[in-house]
């Protein structure tokens, strides 16, 4: 193999936050460059309002500059991020006095329940192409998202987005495996019931 085509392997999430605890703090800003943009789509999907996307994202990352050295290193870091970035979520939904939102609509992946409706939820703001009627039903699908109970959007947004597995939604969101399927399992439910229903009021 060429040499010149050998890339070195990227430095893992678990390195870089060990050598953050080690004195580099250049480590954690690494981590933040890597997972800030993905934090805010994922803090987007509960909050509207960008300057309270900010505020989460900020708040997740104090959490985990604050909280590293509790971290057990032989975990995965992600899901341990993504934890704390849905607990803040939650605290400020809970401090707006339960105010629902209308998320940014946007979800991809496949369903074990094989409900084509899910193909609704594929993000295509990459692609301005898709013109007015793409726009339409993303707004759709943010309204119809941004209806369910909280405990249902969850599941819906890591499952979903961000394609978690099971087992880590579940240590995410802090309950327990069989609650995951069963919760993933009605909002995808729910979420066919509202679509047909505005459908046919269309």
């Amino acid at each position: 193999m060429n040499r010149r085509d050998e890339r070195p392997e990227p430095v893992s999430d678990e390195r870089l936050l060990a050598d953050f605890l080690a004195g580099d703090r250049e480590a954690f800003r690494r981590l933040v460059d890597r997972y800030g943009p993905d934090l805010s789509r994922f803090v987007g999907r509960f909050v509207r309002a960008s300057a309270t996307i900010d505020d989460v994202v900020q708040e997740t990352f104090i959490q985990v500059f604050q909280s590293a050295e509790g971290f057990d290193l032989s975990r995965r870091f992600r899901p341990w991020l993504f934890t704390i970035a849905a607990n803040k979520a939650r605290d400020h939904l809970r401090s707006v006095a339960r105010k629902r939102e209308v998320p940014v609509a946007g979800f991809s992946g496949e369903s074990d329940e094989s409900i084509n409706y899910l193909d609704y939820l594929a993000d295509t703001h990459d692609d301005p192409g898709k013109g007015l009627e793409a726009e339409e039903l993303r707004q759709r699908v943010g309204e119809i998202v941004g209806q369910m109970p909280d405990h249902l959007r969850e599941v819906l947004v890591l499952g979903y987005y961000h394609r978690f597995p099971y087992k880590e939604i579940a240590d995410i969101l802090s309950i327990p495996l069989g609650t995951v399927k069963s919760r993933l399992h009605a909002a995808v439910s729910y979420f066919a019931r509202a679509y047909e229903k505005v459908d046919r009021q269309r």
